[in-house]
């Protein structure tokens, strides 16, 4: 099995949470801009149960490729689950949360990749 290089892991996770029907996936780069880690991948889901759905998908594809977060949060809240894969965390919202906390903007200076079907 090969091993997905940061970006490869952050497209791949995109993907899978379009999988479903995860919207609005954007790629934060933040490399050159923040030691916490290489790509904040960044999705929203409709309601606790689909934004659990989307991080069971991403987790699950994930684990599939040979990649285990280290780290997990907010499943049992359903409002923003954290999937920290070192150089890659995955942050799916509840979409009211997403616009509360605007990671996107508080990340500004960060180049985005939007992720589509």
């Amino acid at each position: 099995m090969r091993e997905l290089s940061p970006l490869a892991l952050a497209r791949k996770a995109g993907q899978l949470a379009l999988s479903k029907k995860g919207f609005d996936v954007k790629i934060l780069k933040l490399k050159s801009l923040s030691s916490i880690c290489d790509y904040f991948v960044i999705t929203s889901g409709e309601a606790d149960i689909h934004v659990n759905a989307i991080a069971n998908a991403v987790e699950d594809g994930l684990y599939e490729e040979g990649v285990k977060p280290v780290h997990k949060e907010g499943k049992s809240a359903g409002n923003w689950v954290l999937l920290d894969y070192i150089d890659v965390v995955v942050h799916i919202f509840y979409e009211p949360t997403r616009q509360f906390y605007s990671l996107e903007k508080l990340w500004g200076d960060a180049p985005v990749e939007n992720i589509r079907d």
